[in-house]
């Protein structure tokens, strides 16, 4: 199997020290199986009691540059979104798996921001995956991956993990 190369592609800065410190964490424990970059996308501003229109606009300059950013890199688009599929911890470990005995090294994770993914982004994505069909801070959503894919690493390489 390759080793992987993945990317978290967010859009947002990430502020709080008690997420960073999360983050740091995983980071570190994901270090033995795979390269991990994470790339901040600047957050569109809209002003509050913004119509529906700017918003949209908001999303669409969001989407500009994450694809712009894609483009160059290239790899696995994986996009989360609530409305995508739900697959459990073993079902992530089994895809990422399969991409790694393809040969497909590089996943590229985007994660939206307050307005959530525009469809441009969505509709070119290898795979939207959904965590829950509730709404999670897009700063909690980069934890939650990490964790995931730590996780994932550890069943693939048949390693304990806290259940």
């Amino acid at each position: 199997m390759l080793a992987m190369n993945l990317r978290i592609i967010a859009v947002g800065k990430l502020r709080e020290h008690y997420w960073q410190e999360g983050l740091a964490d995983y980071l570190r424990r994901l270090t033995p199986y795979a390269k991990l970059e994470i790339l901040d996308i600047s957050e569109a501003k809209i002003v509050d009691g913004a119509t529906i229109q700017e918003k949209e606009r908001a999303q669409a300059q969001e989407a500009h540059l994450i694809l712009g950013k894609v483009e160059k890199l290239g790899g696995l688009i994986v996009a989360l979104d609530r409305q995508g599929i739900a697959m459990d911890s073993l079902e992530l470990a089994k895809w990422l798996k399969n991409c790694m005995i393809e040969g497909r090294s590089e996943v590229n994770w985007i994660i939206g921001g307050p307005l959530g993914l525009d469809f441009s982004v969505l509709n070119r994505a290898d795979l939207v995956l959904s965590f829950s069909k509730l709404t999670f801070p897009h700063q909690m959503v980069r934890l939650i991956l990490l964790e995931q894919l730590y996780r994932c690493f550890r069943i693939i390489h048949n390693e304990p993990y806290h259940k």
